[in-house]
């Protein structure tokens, strides 16, 4: 289960890198901020996904990063 709250912390303060996407499973995106990191552009981007993932209500943050399967 991932956390909302270690979401929102890793993507204001290390988003430039990509760290909170590598944390939610999105590898791909994760390996895009790395290789854009020396633009800053992520950086912004990583302050203002943060600050979206603190404010979105519990069940609206499970239901996009906590997803469970059905075996």
């Amino acid at each position: 289960m991932k956390n909302k709250v270690v979401a929102g912390v890793l993507a204001i303060l290390l988003g430039g890198l990509g760290i909170h996407k590598f944390y939610l499973g999105k590898l791909g995106q994760g390996v895009l901020y790395l290789l854009f990191s020396w633009t800053g552009i992520p950086s912004i981007i990583g302050l203002i996904e943060g600050i979206l993932y603190l404010f979105k209500s519990d069940e609206e943050f499970n239901r996009e990063y906590n997803v469970v399967s059905e075996d």
